[in-house]
């Protein structure tokens, strides 16, 4: 185990992974900001899980308040844990839900539950280990929503990028399940436009969510891809997209043809890790 100290109320512990600090958000009580080795990656509000403060959570809570009708449990697996945020606001607003999180570091997770703890009453089972693989071994057509939001560092990691994974993922869907991956890319798009490619292989239906500026290459940015075998939700996702304090944009159909521009899908042989973003992004230090 690391060594846990506080600064100014910051929390900082050695992990597998590098450096993790639990940094207090100044305008909501209760609230923390996950950053490792610099990089924000979760926001978790403990008095309201239902507050997603990430523009690309955002986005995922979306696609979680889509995938099936009202208040109705769902199966989810979530691909990279972090705070936990995605998985929270679903265990709230979908009550009874079933929910798996497989994250790699052992000793995040351990910061994790002791400091921001899940209510008890929640479905929420926590897996160490690679996404991937443990991916490799779960049942078939089990869940309605596969979520991969892993990032070594602030890049995806080269195994997690591929049609051969993400076929893993269409493994495990139910009928009308969908699959959701979050990634990072920016200037020519070359990653986002493959990543795109690599689940329209897979995926009949597939779709795009990022904010234009991020589209245009003009920022780097997240992108969030969707695929599923049966229709998308896309005229709710696009009004809900719309309307976020960041709007964002949804392609698909044509203009996703478009946006891909003959970018071939990314194999296990081809692939690597997503691009590293520029000092400034994310949070990143700049100096």
């Amino acid at each position: 185990m690391g060594r846990t100290r506080k600064t100014d109320q910051t929390i900082t512990r050695e992990v597998d992974s590098g450096i993790a600090e639990l940094v207090p958000d100044p305008d909501v009580p209760r609230a923390w900001t996950l950053r490792l080795n610099g990089t924000p990656q979760s926001h978790v509000d403990l008095d309201d899980p239902r507050h997603l403060e990430f523009e690309y959570v955002r986005r995922l809570g979306h696609v979680a308040d889509l995938i099936a009708p009202d208040d109705e449990p769902v199966r989810a697996l979530h691909l990279g844990g972090g705070a936990l945020s995605l998985p929270r606001y679903v265990a709230d607003t979908r009550p009874r839900s079933s929910q798996q999180v497989v994250e790699i570091d052992a000793a995040l997770i351990d910061l994790v539950r002791g400091h921001l703890p899940l209510d008890r009453t929640w479905r929420v089972k926590i897996r160490q280990g690679d996404a991937r693989e443990v991916l490799s071994k779960a049942p078939e057509d089990t869940f309605d929503l596969v979520v991969t939001d892993v990032f070594a560092g602030a890049r995806t990691p080269a195994h997690l990028t591929s049609v051969e994974f993400v076929a893993l993922a269409a493994r495990v869907l139910r009928g009308g399940g969908v699959y959701a991956a979050n990634i990072g890319d920016g200037g020519g798009l070359g990653f986002a436009k493959a990543q795109a490619a690599t689940v329209r292989a897979v995926f009949r239906h597939v779709c795009v969510v990022a904010e234009p500026a991020v589209f245009r290459g003009r920022r780097f940015g997240n992108f969030v891809l969707l695929g599923s075998h049966t229709d998308l939700p896309l005229a709710e996702l696009v009004r809900r997209t719309a309307g976020d304090p960041f709007p964002g944009r949804v392609e698909h159909g044509d203009a996703l043809v478009r946006f891909i521009g003959g970018a071939p899908p990314t194999t296990d042989e081809t692939a690597t890790q997503s691009p590293s973003p520029p000092k400034g992004t994310w949070g990143l230090s700049s100096d």
